[in-house]
């Protein structure tokens, strides 16, 4: 074994276990899962609040916590992507609804927390409170700035607040009546400084700053709700215009272009190719128009399991790689097609090759565990992709309702016939007058609560997994395992029963 004893200036010999490429190039031909393994333990020197879990999700685009989650439509759609962002992940919101809706969820996110929100909605002195009433509906704010033309760049002539229409009860009065006049307000010159920006509405002691130009006509708006999140969420991912990442889903139809041409006008940051076996020409058809149309969208390609399919999907130009192919919960892929691979070996032998061209790795499915996370992690993964494990919270899309006493939220397969029914059977190459055959089942999942607490929980659970391994970051973590530092046994069906819990009568799990 060399570099690693050398390396790490120890006998050969007080090396237990095997390396990481001991158990899947030397045992080439096992597919492994997460299960199989168990990691050995390292040396400790330092806290758990040491470790720094910040990856890159793309070649471009970086978070600070390693979990993004899966564009299903019982998993992500706005409220999961903008919670998730907050917290330091990525949320893909799924594509099984019309462009238009897609993109209001997108523009959902970028509309949460901004710097310079350069897009806010903007209303005309004639329209109604009712059209203000919509807009809470739908974005969940009241305050807009009025212009003479209803548009960003128009003359400002006023805000409608809440403080404005709380005890209102005529909802047809015209906006121009009760707005809060441009007379009244505090508004900044172009050309400040973030910063600055952010000083003058603390010292203000306003909801709102809008930013005009020298002719008065709006350019930008700032608020205060944004420095309060500021505050609550230091590790929230960002783009450079300080909105939230946000990513969204697309499939390899010819009309899945015009949805790319919406989703990229509405603002999203990557883009997700969405197939259970993404080797095919459809994947590269769509790769090649997206970098063609919108080399600013990062594009993440996929599912894949092998090395062959990830060069194939790298030299089509995607920015990241999504592997996993018949692992999740819910999907019956490997059952029905006698087609797929451990997730184990695939995030290994995926990511050992895409390294080598600086393309990350996403580990799509499989995750039952805090564990699971550290595993994939360990075996090359920058992030881990997840739906059972979110789909019961509560910004999971969907209600709850109670069976047995217990509260649930539904949870279903891309690939079962009840999404099939609503648009996803693209995914899986079937026309519409084609059979279905499901790859995929439709379930329940136990409320989880708010993803608000859920995820802090997971992400503390993995800081004390890289403690145990003596690892304080990613890049540390994949350096040691390619060096043979970190090392791996397999397990006997003994040994993970002996792994969990066993020998009681009853128990409670502790936590969330």
């Amino acid at each position: 074994m060399m570099a690693a004893s050398k390396s790490a200036n120890i006998d050969e010999d007080l090396y237990d276990g095997f390396s990481a490429s001991d158990i899947f190039v030397k045992n080439k031909g096992t597919g492994y899962t997460y299960n199989d393994l168990i990691m050995l333990p390292g040396h400790i020197y330092f806290g758990v609040d040491d470790v720094v879990l910040k990856t890159q999700v793309t070649k471009k685009i970086s978070i600070n916590a390693p979990i993004v989650s899966s564009p299903m439509d019982t998993v992500t759609e706005s409220s999961m992507a903008i919670h998730l962002a907050l917290l330091g992940g990525l949320g893909f919101i799924h594509y099984n609804m019309p462009i238009e809706k897609q993109v209001e969820e997108v523009q959902s996110v970028k509309r949460f927390e901004n710097g310079f929100v350069t897009n806010p909605i903007v209303l005309k002195p004639d329209n109604r409170l009712s059209d203000i009433d919509e807009i809470k509906h739908k974005f969940g704010f009241t305050g807009v700035p009025i212009t003479d033309t209803g548009k960003m760049g128009g003359k400002l002539l006023g805000i409608v607040s809440n403080r404005d229409i709380d005890f209102l009860k005529d909802r047809t009065l015209f906006l121009k009546d009760i707005m809060t006049p441009m007379s009244d307000l505090i508004v900044a010159q172009e050309g400040l400084t973030l910063e600055e920006a952010n000083q003058t509405l603390r010292e203000s002691k306003k909801g709102k700053l809008p930013i005009v130009n020298k002719n008065g006509e709006i350019v930008a708006l700032i608020t205060r709700s944004d420095l309060k999140k500021n505050k609550a969420y230091p590790i929230a991912s960002k783009n450079k215009n300080k909105q939230l990442i946000v990513g969204a889903a697309v499939g390899t139809r010819e009309s899945d272009k015009q949805r790319v041409e919406a989703l990229a006008a509405a603002g999203v940051d990557v883009i997700v190719i969405d197939s259970s076996q993404g080797d095919s020409i459809y994947q590269r058809d769509m790769i090649q128009h997206i970098k063609r149309a919108h080399p600013e969208i990062e594009v993440v390609g996929g599912n894949v399991v092998t090395k062959l399919q990830a060069k194939h999907l790298i030299d089509w130009g995607v920015d990241g790689l999504k592997v996993g192919m018949g692992v999740g919960s819910i999907c019956t892929t490997q059952e029905v097609t006698a087609v797929g691979r451990g997730q184990a070996a695939s995030v290994y032998n995926v990511s050992s090759y895409a390294s080598q061209f600086g393309i990350p790795v996403i580990a799509d499915g499989g995750i039952k565990s805090i564990g699971d996370i550290t595993k994939a992690l360990s075996l090359g993964a920058s992030t881990v992709m997840m739906g059972s494990m979110l789909a019961g919270t509560e910004e999971a899309p969907g209600e709850y309702f109670y069976r047995d006493g217990i509260r649930l939220k539904k949870y279903r397969g891309m690939g079962s016939l009840e999404a099939m029914k609503v648009g996803s059977d693209v995914r899986y190459f079937n026309e519409a007058n084609m059979i279905k055959v499901a790859q995929g089942v439709s379930g329940n999942v136990k409320d989880k609560g708010s993803v608000k607490q859920f995820v802090p929980y997971l992400l503390q659970g993995v800081k004390h997994g890289f403690q145990d391994l003596g690892v304080k970051s990613m890049v540390e973590l994949h350096e040691k395992v390619k060096q043979g530092v970190v090392r791996y046994e397999l397990r006997t069906p003994a040994s993970q029963a002996e792994g969990g819990v066993h020998s009681l009568y009853s128990y409670e799990k502790s936590g969330i």
